[in-house]
């Protein structure tokens, strides 16, 4: 599962870069990414194995630093380290770098660190380029599954490079919409909205039906 699991993050990031070019509103676009985030964080604690109690909603409360929220955090600054590296208004290089690095430490305490940022900014910046937006990725996933494995756990180190699972997926997109548009819009709140609800779903599992176990 978790093997399967590991599709889905780079499918996002892949996702919101292209979202960064379709939208027609760059600044809602943002906001409402930052808000799914907030909301996404309470139902991934509550889901993790992690949750003790309610202070754990609290980043770093009990000393943690890692995986302190979900991934929608590095998501929705993903989108904003693009529209950084892109801003016509931001003309000095120095400064976007500058701000990069930075948005690398704000988005380093979630699920999948700055990694799913990077990749949005890797996406993004190489849109055209699949083999390129793919060999980026897979550069940084390279990084992160490095780090997980001499750090944190070996195992989950090495099945993190099963993102590579996730390219004939992504190489499915055509970069069209359906042609039904009400449905398009049924589809784009119901996966904004599936990723926290799935999250709380499991979290009432475990911690009411299995006793936190």
């Amino acid at each position: 599962m978790h093997i399967i699991g590991r599709i889905t993050c780079p499918v996002m990031c892949y996702c919101v870069a292209e979202g960064y070019h379709y939208t027609k509103d760059i600044g809602r676009y943002t906001r409402r990414l930052f808000i799914f985030a907030f909301i996404s964080h309470f139902a991934y604690i509550f889901a993790s194995n992690d949750f003790i109690d309610w202070k754990s909603f609290i980043p770093f409360y009990y000393g943690n630093v890692l995986n302190q929220t979900s991934v929608m955090w590095s998501l929705a600054w993903g989108l904003v380290m693009l529209r950084v590296v892109n801003s016509r208004s931001i003309k000095n290089n120095a400064i976007k770098i500058l701000l990069v690095i930075l948005i690398c430490f704000i988005s380093l305490p979630s699920d999948w660190s700055c990694i799913a940022s990077l990749c949005i900014l890797a996406f993004g910046t190489n849109r055209g380029n699949f083999r390129v937006q793919m060999l980026w990725m897979i550069f940084y996933v390279a990084i992160y599954s490095t780090v997980y494995f001499f750090a944190i756990d070996k195992v989950y180190g090495v099945l993190q490079m099963a993102v590579v699972l996730s390219i004939p997926v992504i190489l499915m997109y055509n970069g069209q919409r359906g042609s039904n548009r009400r449905i398009n819009n049924i589809l784009k709140w119901l996966f904004y909205i599936y990723y926290p609800l799935h999250l709380f779903i499991i979290g009432c599992i475990q911690f009411f039906v299995l006793g936190g176990q």
